[in-house]
C-alpha cells in the first residue's frame, strides 16, 4: 500500500458520497404521494410534467424534459433529455407558499428521497411544497439512454454547472406552471447534494432565498484541507471509542499483506471471509475491509438507519465492541473481519459476502467521470491513520483518468468556479441565506465550513453528528442535540421566508 495513489470523491450522500478501493485508486461514488397530487389539478400542467410513473416514495414522480448543453448554442445543445424528479404537495397550502428543493446527488434521487425525511418533517409548518430533483447522468436521468457512458463525447455533459443550471430551469418552470412565481425556494442537500445547493444559492441567488447545505465539503479541494483529513477524521472516531480497537485495526493489515497471493491462499481467505464466489486479489480483501470501516464512521448515527446498509445506533461503538471482545488467540485480521462483517450483515440475511462485483443499487457510477474531470479531491494516509500510510500523486493520477477516459482532471477548476479559498473573507462580502450544517465524526467535516461566516452565512456543528445526520427523519430515539440543531435550521429558515415576504411587500 506504500506509495498507493488516493482519490476519495464520496457521496451523499455521499457523500453522498460508494468508496471503492482498489491498488492505484481509491472512488467514491462524497439527501409517496398517490398518482394525482393533490391540491394541483393534472389539467392545470403542461404536457411537459405529464409523464408519471408508478411512486416508490411519499412523491409522485414526474420528467422534465431538459436540454443537454446550457451554455452553448450549437445543434447539439438543444437535445432534450427526460430528467427526474419527485414532488409532493400533501402540505402546499396557497400559491405564493414556500417550495422547499432538494438538490439531487450523484444517484438515483428515489434513494436521497427516502433518507430525507427531514424535508417531509417540517413541509407541514411551513405549507411547503417539497420537490427533489435528480442529477443529470445518474438514476433514470439519462441524456442519451444506455449509452449515457460510452465515451468522454456523451459524458462530456456531465458535470456540476450543468447540473446546477438544471435545477434553475426546472426550478423557474416549474413555478410558472404553477402561477407561483412569487414562492420562495430554498434549496437543501447532503454530501455532494449539499455542495450543489451552497453553490446554487451562490450561483443563482434570484431562484434560491437560501440554502441548508448539510455534510456539504467544499473545502476539500485545492489543499485547503489537508490531504490526510479524510483518513485521520475516520481513524479518530474509531479512537474515540477505543484505543484497543483503533490499535487492532491498525496492526491487522500488516497480517494480511502476509498472507501469499497463490491461489491456495486466496482460496482460504475467501472461505475466511465467506466470500460468494472465490477472490482473485488480496486487495477485494482489503477493500472490502476499507470501505465497511470508512462508510460505518460516516453514517455513525444516534439511531439505527438504513442508508448504506441497515445499522445499530452508534455502529463505529458496535463494531469496536466485537474486536475487543474477541476470544484469546484470535488472529487481529479474524477479529477486524466480525467487526467489518456488521457493517455488511446486521440483519444477519447474508450467507456469504460480495468481496468483488459488487451491483451498483443505486446509479452512482457516474462519479468516477466526475472525478477524473472536475471534483478533484486529492487524499492520502498519514502515519496517524489506522490505514496503511499512502501518498498521492496528481501525474499518476492523471496519467489513470486519460487512460480510462481520455481526459486530464482541471485540479483547479471548482476553486475557480465556486471559490473555496479564504472563504469566510470572500463570502462575507457578497453572500447570504446558507446554512452549513456538520457533524465532527463524519469524516467529510473535516473539509466543510465549520464557522460562522456572517449573520446569515452560519455553521451549525454537531460534535457527535455523522454525514447530513440533520436530514434524516426524526425518530423518538433522537437526542437533545440533533433535536436542538434541527430546531435551529427552522428558526433560521423562518426568518429568510419572513424576510423575504416583507421585501416583497
Amino acid at each position: 500500500m506504500e506509495n498507493q495513489t488516493h482519490m476519495a470523491p464520496f457521496s451523499s450522500l455521499l457523500f453522498l458520497l460508494l468508496i471503492l478501493i482498489n491498488a492505484t485508486v481509491i472512488l467514491s461514488a462524497a439527501s409517496v404521494l398517490p398518482a394525482y397530487l393533490p391540491g394541483i389539478r393534472q389539467s392545470s400542467l403542461k404536457n411537459n410534467y405529464a409523464k408519471i410513473s408508478k411512486p416508490k416514495t411519499p412523491y409522485e414522480t414526474r420528467y422534465f424534459p431538459q436540454i443537454l448543453d446550457h451554455f452553448t448554442f450549437n445543434p447539439q445543445s438543444y437535445k432534450i433529455f427526460y430528467q427526474k424528479y419527485l414532488i409532493n404537495s400533501q402540505h402546499w397550502g396557497n400559491i405564493g407558499d414556500p417550495i422547499f428543493v432538494y438538490t439531487g446527488n450523484e444517484g438515483d434521487i428515489d434513494w436521497f428521497a427516502e433518507n430525507t425525511g427531514f424535508l417531509l418533517d417540517i413541509a407541514p409548518k411551513f405549507h411547503a411544497l417539497l420537490v427533489f430533483i435528480e442529477h443529470r447522468f445518474y438514476g433514470e436521468s439519462l441524456p442519451f439512454g444506455k449509452n449515457s457512458y460510452k465515451s468522454a463525447k456523451t459524458l462530456g455533459y456531465l458535470n456540476s454547472q450543468q447540473a446546477l443550471a438544471d435545477y434553475a430551469v426546472l426550478i423557474t418552470s416549474l413555478k410558472q406552471n404553477l402561477s407561483s412565481e412569487a414562492s420562495p425556494v430554498v434549496v437543501f442537500g447532503g454530501s455532494y447534494g449539499g455542495m450543489l445547493g451552497a453553490w446554487f444559492r451562490l450561483k443563482y441567488p434570484h431562484v434560491a432565498i437560501g440554502a441548508l447545505a448539510s455534510s456539504a465539503p467544499i473545502l476539500q479541494f485545492d489543499g485547503i484541507t489537508p490531504w490526510s483529513s479524510f483518513y485521520d477524521a475516520v481513524s479518530q472516531d474509531f479512537k474515540d471509542v477505543s484505543l484497543n480497537c483503533y490499535e487492532v485495526i491498525k496492526q491487522s493489515w500488516a497480517e494480511l499483506d502476509a498472507i501469499s497471493p497463490h491461489k491456495e491462499s486466496l482460496a482460504e481467505l475467501s472461505r475466511h471471509f465467506r466470500a460468494c464466489k472465490e477472490i482473485t486479489s488480496i486487495e477485494s480483501a482489503r477493500s472490502w475491509l476499507w470501505e465497511a470501516f470508512i462508510y460505518t464512521a460516516m453514517v455513525n448515527y444516534p439511531t439505527q438507519a438504513n442508508f448504506m446498509k441497515p445499522l445499530p445506533a452508534y455502529p463505529v461503538k458496535e463494531m469496536c465492541k466485537i474486536i475487543d471482545g474477541s476470544k484469546l488467540g484470535e488472529t487481529k485480521l479474524s477479529r477486524v473481519f466480525a467487526a467489518a462483517s456488521l457493517y455488511y450483515n446486521y440483519s444477519k440475511t447474508e450467507k456469504c459476502f460480495k468481496l468483488e462485483d459488487e451491483t451498483d443499487d443505486h446509479g452512482l457510477h457516474g462519479w468516477d467521470w466526475q472525478a477524473c474531470t472536475e471534483m478533484v479531491m486529492p487524499m492520502i494516509v498519514s502515519n496517524e491513520s489506522m490505514f496503511p500510510p499512502s501518498s498521492f500523486s496528481y501525474e499518476d493520477y492523471a496519467m489513470d483518468c486519460s487512460k480510462k477516459y481520455g481526459v486530464k482532471p482541471r485540479r483547479h477548476w471548482i476553486t475557480t468556479e465556486f471559490g473555496g479559498t479564504n472563504i469566510e473573507q470572500v463570502l462575507k462580502r457578497f453572500g447570504s441565506n446558507i446554512i452549513f450544517s456538520s457533524g465532527l465524526q463524519d469524516p467529510w467535516s473535516r473539509g466543510s465550513v465549520l464557522k460562522n461566516i456572517s449573520a446569515s452565512i452560519v455553521a451549525l456543528v454537531a460534535e457527535q453528528g455523522a454525514h447530513h445526520t440533520d436530514l434524516r427523519a426524526a425518530t423518538s430515539s433522537d437526542p437533545e442535540w440533533l433535536i436542538h440543531q434541527r430546531n435551529q435550521e427552522v428558526e433560521i429558515i423562518k426568518r429568510w421566508i419572513s424576510d423575504y415576504h416583507l421585501d416583497l411587500n
